[in-house]
């Protein structure tokens, strides 16, 4: 009977022992390498499919190949954002979890309906870089009412959709951040896969922050992460390789931001589009300025 009973003092040499034993905190090299693989086709790389495939493989009046890409990204990141979670040395709270899944499946739906759109209205002669009611294929609409119907497609894609996408996203991923820490001096490392998943994935996060026009989230999830890292590094705790790897991909993401505004900062007409401080051009919005009449030649 004794030996079912510990004393106070033993109960805590064991606490101890699991508290500060070298924890098995593998680099999550397959999950991050399906996350960065799908993020990179399906998303970065769906545009470019709605831009270069024939438009008599599929008409207008049916979904093109963009959005059989984005209802596929809309099934597989949700998969792959849980099976991060699961791996997440850390208990994550369940209810939060499944909020921000919910949340984030809605807003790229409603992100899916709009941009299909959108992307019909680009192949009629819309100006993304400019606003609704600047834009020429516009000025002749009647009844003068649907514009307003344009400027709601507008608001819930580039707008509610963005928000309701992207904030959990970074949420999820910042929760998976928090337990991502270790007092086991190899684990502090990344490995050679990470490294060279990180071009890519800083790469996939540029894109989100300049096409999604959503900076101020992304920051904040930036300087929570940083901060996480000095409170746990005064508790004897660095970040892990899978923590690193978020991290170093963040700082890439926003140096390759800095570079893509200054590169920009002098462009007058983006400027009207993007007034005041937070001036951070979409790429798409570049594209239709200065690229799509010299593609169109090319094409032609």
């Amino acid at each position: 009977m004794h030996a079912a009973y510990l004393t106070r003092s033993e109960a805590f040499h064991i606490a101890d022992f699991y508290t500060t034993c070298p924890r098995k905190a593998q680099f999550h090299t397959d999950l991050w390498c399906y996350f960065t693989v799908q993020n990179c086709l399906l998303d970065f790389g769906r545009p470019l499919v709605k831009i270069f495939c024939p438009l008599e493989w599929l008409p207008l009046s049916k979904p093109s190949a963009g959005d059989y890409f984005h209802m596929l990204y809309n099934i597989t990141t949700p998969f792959l954002l849980l099976k991060l979670i699961e791996r997440s040395p850390k208990t994550l709270p369940r209810s939060a979890v499944y909020l921000c899944i919910i949340t984030f499946v809605m807003g790229a739906s409603i992100h899916l309906v709009g941009e299909s759109i959108n992307h019909r209205l680009l192949l009629s002669g819309y100006q993304l870089h400019m606003s609704v009611r600047e834009n020429p294929i516009m000025k002749n609409l009647r009844p003068e009412t649907l514009i307003d119907s344009f400027e709601l497609l507008q608001y819930y894609d580039e707008s509610l959709a963005h928000c309701m996408w992207y904030a959990p996203l970074f949420l999820i991923l910042f929760l998976y951040f928090t337990g991502c820490f270790t007092v086991v001096k190899a684990q502090k490392t990344m490995p050679i896969s990470a490294w060279l998943l990180l071009g890519p994935s800083g790469l996939y996060y540029w894109y989100l922050v300049t096409e999604g026009q959503i900076f101020i989230p992304f920051i904040l999830t930036f300087f929570a992460m940083t901060a996480t890292v000095v409170h746990q590094k005064r508790k004897g705790f660095l970040p892990d390789g899978n923590g690193l790897f978020l991290l170093y991909s963040f700082s890439l993401s926003l140096v390759l931001v800095t570079i893509w505004v200054a590169c920009l900062w002098n462009d007058e007409v983006l400027r009207r589009k993007y007034p005041g401080v937070m001036y951070i051009p979409e790429p798409w919005a570049v594209y239709t300025l200065h690229l799509r009449d010299k593609h169109m030649t090319l094409t032609d």
